[in-house]
């Protein structure tokens, strides 16, 4: 297992301290399936679209091409944000937490996010005694 103090030393790093992507990569603690969790954000808006899940190819490939790109568990291949609907994220931004194991994808999206064409994908809210839809589609 690769260790992560890369974690512990950006906790007491600089404003604008730079350390090489390949050894942070190295160090994200992915998961069983080589993966860890996306949140997709609206770069403009801050409203949460969506959460994901990268593998390493995924991100490098969102990385390069500024095209988020995820990790299908159901399909288990790539999904590149957009390519059966049109309704792709273009990366404007993307951030590491605090201990590597989950990503913040800042984007800018085109048309709804949510598969449901509601603009995100949190669009069940709950209480004690109910779910209650809370937006409608998006035509």
């Amino acid at each position: 297992m690769v260790s992560h103090s890369i974690f512990l030393d950006m906790e007491q790093g600089d404003l604008g301290q730079e350390y090489l992507v390949h050894t942070v990569l190295e160090s994200i603690p992915w998961n069983q399936e080589g993966l860890i969790a996306a949140i997709a954000q609206d770069a403009q808006s801050k409203e949460v679209l969506m959460l994901a899940w990268v593998n390493r190819e995924a991100l490098m490939e969102t990385l390069s091409t500024r095209r988020v790109c995820y990790w299908s568990r159901s399909r288990q291949q790539l999904w590149r944000k957009g390519e059966s609907s049109g309704h792709i994220q273009t990366l404007i931004e993307a951030r590491l937490d605090c201990d590597g194991d989950a990503l913040l994808l800042l984007v800018q999206q085109q048309g709804p996010a949510c598969h449901t064409h509601r603009p995100n994908c949190f669009y069940i809210g709950l209480d004690t005694e109910q779910a209650t839809i809370l937006t409608e589609p998006m035509r």
